[in-house]
């Protein structure tokens, strides 16, 4: 019988089956590619459309389900083509994120990558000869790992990085392809990226603790009474990240990674106990975004910042503010200036490629040349317009000093020390001590006080004492005569308020630290400068540091005494 008689021996409501999935699939990866198409920046343009997407998947993912049979009969329907359904789904909410910054969208993408790896969708793709669909396996567990580094899955992700090495070598002995190099790396960088956190946490059975260093509803320091403070919210924030030689993965350097996750809450399920995957409808996000809006910018050329900058500027809400991180490369004047402008003290590389013209790389032997991605605090001067909190972790942080408050909106930078103990100097490719402060304090004063594991119990206890400073830290701020009202407007912001109890003790731990004293006399500083006997040179605060430390027993590793002359 023809190919034709086949046919027509479908009966008819199968053959629609089959023509209504070919044209939900064909519609769904047509609006997936165009999601490439959309500006990454602006928080409106976009939303309508990822709106169309969902609604295709959700119907192709219900159709597939509900007419597998028959698809597998007629379509000849493979598990990893509906694992590549399931895998688009999970980018979808992972982009999603992205877009919203709700961490509870991860879980949604997370419950998708577990059913395709649970499910084996793409178990029989080894035995086809087609390397191209190998491929698209590999990018599923790249995919699927920055996920659950993201949910601190640490767990499954050294289970995935396993099979992720696995599959690459199997895929290399099979296809003797050109990208093993490239696969190799991803390894490497995935497994620094695991070994980046310099001090374990152990269970009594010596089992690993996974800590989250997302706000949890007792992170902030909570408002007293009497505590007279702004009420500006958070709401939009830029993480650039071009640190050289740093842990990274998947353009998210762990300085980035680390602030991001200082910059939300706790994720939650979107939908009660889902018994299977599902995607859920787009009317159903939560009603109000808890955390401020982040975009994520891995090298940003100076037009693309300053594109994203304005994009955030024009869309900050009345009495929100914007927040602007920066870890990246110092660049230092090239030569001495007669003039002290905002374009005089160098500032950040945000990005490390050489401008050409003409075919020939600018050199910095021009001594009137200036790095074209260079970030000056000059650069920033048009938005402060509106409220702006700044937090530079760089070589040449202390350029940042030298802002000027043209319009009079509350404005702080909170600034890095520029060079550090040649100790603590090493271990700078697991990310910046300053930063690391800002994320995780104690595991930071773990650190700097030579430790490298602890167990539960008594970081659990050290956790709770922690607390207590961060209560007394926000005391001495909102009680100070003297301090710049920048600060106390900052002040009534939950992720605001711990950032800047944060640095404080972040300052005050540098500043008794022996070697810090000994070696570099070099600190974290801010603009506005903050009243030192109030604040980091306060000596109830230097008692509780030195409680913190005979805690940890490690007391013998700060001045018992500090010398009024910095």
């Amino acid at each position: 019988m023809s190919a034709g008689g086949v046919e027509d021996d479908i009966p008819q409501g199968e053959r629609k089956t089959v023509t209504d999935f070919c044209y939900l699939l064909d519609k769904s990866k047509q609006l997936f590619n165009g999601l490439r198409d959309l500006p990454q920046y602006g928080q409106k343009q976009w939303q309508s459309y990822f709106g169309r997407t969902f609604d295709v998947y959700t119907k192709l993912w219900k159709f597939q389900q509900q007419h597998r049979q028959v698809l597998d009969n007629r379509y000849g329907l493979k598990r990893w083509q509906i694992g590549e359904i399931a895998s688009k789904i999970g980018q979808l909410y992972y982009h999603y994120y992205l877009r919203t910054s709700e961490t509870s969208y991860l879980n949604e993408a997370f419950s998708f990558y577990s059913a395709i790896r649970q499910r084996s969708y793409y178990s029989q793709v080894n035995k086809e000869d087609r390397p191209e669909l190998v491929v698209k396996k590999l990018r599923y567990y790249a995919r699927f790992i920055v996920v659950c580094l993201l949910l601190n899955k640490m767990d499954v992700v050294k289970d995935l990085v396993k099979e992720l090495s696995d599959e690459i070598e199997d895929y290399t002995h099979r296809f003797n392809t050109e990208d093993q190099v490239e696969w190799n790396l991803v390894l490497q960088e995935v497994a620094a990226f695991i070994d980046a956190d310099p001090v374990m946490v152990l269970n009594d059975d010596n089992t690993l603790v996974i800590l989250s260093n997302r706000l949890a509803e007792t992170g902030a320091p909570l408002l007293e009474q009497g505590m007279i403070v702004g009420q500006l919210t958070l709401a939009d924030a830029l993480i650039i990240g071009n640190c050289n030689n740093q842990v990274k993965f998947s353009e998210l350097t762990i300085d980035m990674f680390r602030m991001l996750q200082a910059l939300e809450r706790e994720p939650m399920n979107l939908a009660s106990q889902m018994t299977k995957p599902g995607l859920q409808e787009t009317t159903e996000k939560p009603a109000r975004r808890e955390n401020p809006h982040k975009y994520l910018l891995y090298k940003p050329t100076f037009s693309q910042l300053y594109t994203f900058l304005a994009a955030s500027f024009k869309e900050l809400p009345a009495n929100s503010v914007l927040l602007i991180y920066l870890s990246a490369t110092g660049v230092f004047p090239s030569g001495r200036s007669d003039s002290e402008g905002p374009y005089d003290f160098g500032g950040v590389l945000t990005n490390s490629n050489r401008d050409v013209i003409n075919g020939d790389g600018i050199h910095k032997r021009n001594q009137s040349y200036k790095e074209m991605h260079c970030l000056h605090p000059g650069d920033l001067y048009p938005f402060t317009r509106k409220p702006l909190f700044i937090i530079v972790d760089s070589s040449n942080s202390v350029a940042y000093k030298n802002f000027t408050n043209l319009f009079g909106q509350p404005l702080v930078c909170l600034l890095s020390p520029t060079t550090y103990p040649k100790a603590l100097q090493d271990q700078s490719q697991r990310g910046s001590l300053f930063t690391f402060f800002l994320n995780n304090p104690l595991m930071a004063f773990l650190f700097v006080s030579g430790l490298s594991s602890m167990r539960k119990g008594l970081w659990d206890k050290c956790q709770d004492y922690l607390r207590k400073i961060n209560r007394d830290i926000a005391q001495l701020l909102t009680h100070s005569r003297s301090i710049d009202q920048a600060f106390l407007q900052f002040f009534g912001d939950e992720f605001l308020r711990l950032l800047l109890t944060r640095f404080i003790f972040c300052s005050v731990t540098m500043r008794m630290h022996k070697i810090f004293r000994q070696e570099t006399r070099n600190y974290p500083e801010s603009y506005p400068q903050l009243p030192r006997d109030e604040t980091v040179e306060n000596p109830h605060l230097q008692k509780h540091i030195l409680e913190l430390a005979s805690m940890l027993d490690v007391r013998n590793v700060f001045l018992e005494t500090t010398l009024d002359d910095y």
